[in-house]
């Protein structure tokens, strides 16, 4: 997508063992790349949030083991890489899968052949997580263009939830590529994006993204999303995923649930961008099998933001003493969900759908 004019992407190898992501802890005050040169630093980068979003994780674990392999390609070293890798996230499933898939590729080769292949297949990786967002966005552009045939070419207005959009993926984003379809082909788009704290992803990631793209937006609290399905401002929620269960519940950012609470109540279509490396064929219950991240309470009890004198400075917003609870998921049932706009096109949330959709994956 476009930054400043010019066409980025969040993650790009620069030579054999060096890869450059966005410093997107900096954002939006500050637009900086970094590069990292091995396997602990790409695992820094993914525990610190560096980069986040389920897709671009997943990525970024594949070139982290791939520099790890330069080092030592055994199949000791490969277990223990991806064990230390898989601990930095526990709950988007995109990181075990691609390491997964890494790990079944590289165990049949020879030791001296891994790095290299590693390194061909984390590009690999990198160029189907673009393929698969930018089909996404040309499925859910359908849904975007037949709701502005209804209103006759009035804005549409959708809601969002977190950051779900190219900076967290390598391009095009989930939630927010049929947004970049829709804006690009001239259908007209007035986005909400949820402020979405603790970690305000919301209006320090999207709005950002959104803004620099040219997207017509506003920023919302995360509270306001109700009130504003209430009184018919709201045409269409799109939400991300970092796991999806069989039968259809999404795990996602904090919050997602109370907004599929909602647009439910206010027959407001809630719809999920859900890539398949983000379904997890392996679980069925999202409220009892999936593990919820619990994250530093700083997140909750301190903000950081440019003071008027342009300095970027942290402050405490609660009082001392106060203990905090920092959750980063919920769950929404799969009831709750209108449907899951999927590389492969718009898929019920239930079991029966989602296996018919991708029955390689199915678990049996």
């Amino acid at each position: 997508m476009r930054v400043q004019g010019a066409s980025y992407r969040t993650i790009r190898p620069l030579d054999f063992g060096t890869v450059e992501i966005i410093d997107q802890t900096l954002l939006p005050h500050a637009f900086e790349r970094i590069v990292l040169r091995d396997a602990e630093a790409a695992a820094n980068a993914i525990a610190d949030m560096q980069v986040r979003g389920a897709p671009l994780i997943g990525v970024t674990a594949a070139y982290g083991l791939a520099m790890a392999l330069m080092r030592d390609a055994s199949n000791e070293a490969l277990d223990y890489d991806i064990e230390i890798l898989a601990a930095t996230r526990p709950t988007a499933v995109n990181l075990r899968w691609a390491l997964a898939r890494m790990r079944a590729a590289l165990l049949p080769l020879a030791v001296n052949a891994r790095a290299e292949a590693a390194w061909a297949l984390a590009s690999e990786l990198a160029e189907e997580d673009v393929s698969v967002c930018e089909a996404i966005g040309a499925h859910g552009l359908e849904l975007i263009r037949e709701i502005a045939a209804r209103k006759g070419g009035a804005p549409v207005n959708i809601l969002t939830h977190c950051n779900a959009g190219w900076l967290a993926t390598v391009d095009w984003g989930t939630a927010t590529a049929p947004i970049y379809k829709a804006h690009d082909a001239g259908v007209r788009v007035d986005i909400y994006v949820d402020e979405t704290r603790p970690r305000n992803q919301g209006a320090s990631l999207t709005a950002w993204e959104l803004g620099h793209h040219g997207v017509p937006h506003a920023i919302v609290v995360d509270n306001v999303g109700g009130h504003l399905m209430q009184h018919g401002m709201i045409d269409l929620v799109i939400v991300g995923t970092d796991r999806t269960t069989a039968r259809g519940d999404v795990c996602n950012k904090i919050g997602t649930y109370l907004k599929a609470l909602a647009a439910y109540d206010n027959d407001v279509p809630f719809f999920v961008a859900a890539p398949s490396s983000s379904i997890d064929f392996s679980i069925e219950d999202g409220l009892s099998e999936i593990e919820i991240e619990q994250r530093d309470k700083r997140e909750v009890t301190h903000l950081t933001g440019r003071t008027e004198s342009g300095r970027i400075e942290t402050i405490c917003i609660t009082p001392e003493g106060s203990h905090a609870l920092n959750y980063a998921f919920d769950v929404t049932p799969a009831r709750l969900v209108t449907g899951l706009i999927t590389e492969r096109g718009i898929v019920e949330a239930s079991a029966q759908a989602l296996a018919a959709a991708f029955p390689e994956r199915v678990i049996t």
